[in-house]
């Protein structure tokens, strides 16, 4: 299934951008080990996300190709659960990425909560990405299911 999408600026926590002491190096970094050990390697990605946008659709999960639970990846802080779902990105110069979608549960995050219209990539690094640029979402639809939302 494919979609079309829009890439949004999100908190910078899992980049380590926002700068949270809390998370030095950004929270994949720090996730990365932990993931790892569950059997996901995650070392040829950029360690953050890319937010994308598929307003005015919505996303339902159907089946992860991974699912962690109860993942303990920071000290002090409760554990996580994860899922984890094959996608395929486009890019308005053609070019074709694989890639990740990373969704840790909300019912066990503790914030930084993303609108249901977001979805959260993770992708080896994609040089001249910006927020704002379009691009076609490709995902497996026994993983991940696109809905169409009507305004209210």
């Amino acid at each position: 299934m494919q979609i079309k999408g829009i890439i949004q600026q999100g908190y910078g926590v899992a980049s380590g951008r926002a700068g949270d002491p809390r998370f030095p190096g950004g929270t994949i970094e720090m996730q990365k080990p932990a993931f790892a050990a569950r059997g996901l390697n995650l070392e040829q990605y950029f360690p953050g996300t890319i937010n994308v946008s598929i307003h005015p659709h919505q996303y339902a999960i159907k089946q992860a190709k991974y699912t962690f639970r109860n993942v303990q990846w920071a000290l002090e802080r409760p554990s996580e659960d994860f899922s984890f779902f094959d996608c395929r990105v486009t890019l308005s110069n053609g070019s074709r990425v694989e890639g990740l979608i990373y969704y840790p549960h909300p019912e066990t995050k503790p914030e930084h909560f993303q609108n249901p219209e977001i979805i959260e990539l993770i992708l080896p690094f994609v040089e001249g990405l910006q927020y704002g640029n379009e691009l076609l979402l490709e995902v497996n639809p026994e993983q991940i299911e696109i809905n169409y939302q009507k305004s209210i």
